[in-house]
């Protein structure tokens, strides 16, 4: 039996501050299925980064297959990446909706391990990706895997359930959300991260 888990889904329907103090990195510790592209990669971890960005967290990336044994940190999440993470090899157009990426809860409390279905994500912005200039596809691609995570590392960093109207907290994303040239949290997910225990543990690793 699976155990319970807060799931990002996606919606059919179109798409309708200043600078912050930087705390002591989180490590993220990424395991995929089969390896993105260099491009895919970059492209998701540089909009995780920014999206984060004016809660104040940064993080450190590691390979989980790489780094076990290492020593462990203040605070963390694992996170594995299921199917192909890249734009290689023919695309399906038979695609069946389901969650989009999902935080592991047990007995109600929410654990630091998230996944994220990259093929689940390709699917639902195909469409728009094949109308896109090539050179642009694998940056969008992995801009829209990155957004995915992001708001499972708000579920497991805020240490809540609970989902926004808008923003990158949404319960459900639309296609054009998940392409559109920025897409961030609203001010007050922003506020949960900055007052949530996770932040105060890095503050005072900090200071």
């Amino acid at each position: 039996m699976k155990a319970p888990y807060l799931s990002l889904m996606l919606a059919a329907l179109p798409a309708l501050g200043g600078p912050q103090e930087t705390l002591a990195p989180i490590s993220l510790y990424t395991e995929f299925q089969q390896p993105p592209s260099p491009a895919v990669f970059n492209a998701l971890r540089y909009e995780v980064n920014s999206i984060m960005a004016p809660a104040g967290l940064r993080f450190s990336w590691y390979s989980l297959p790489a780094a076990k044994g290492a020593a462990g940190s203040i605070e963390l999440a694992v996170i594995t990446f299921q199917g192909k993470c890249d734009l290689a090899g023919p695309i399906s157009y038979s695609f069946s909706p389901g969650p989009l990426g999902w935080t592991h809860i047990t007995n109600g409390v929410i654990l630091p391990f998230a996944e994220v279905d990259c093929q689940e994500i390709r699917g639902f912005i195909q469409k728009k990706l094949l109308i896109m200039p090539a050179e642009d596809r694998e940056r969008a691609y992995g801009r829209a895997v990155g957004r995915v995570l992001a708001h499972e590392l708000y579920h497991i960093f805020a240490n809540t359930t609970r989902h926004s109207s808008g923003g990158v907290g949404k319960s459900k994303y639309t296609v054009g959300e998940l392409l559109a040239p920025r897409f961030q949290f609203e001010a007050r997910e922003c506020l949960t991260l900055k007052t949530s225990k996770a932040h105060a543990a890095l503050e005072a690793a900090v200071f």
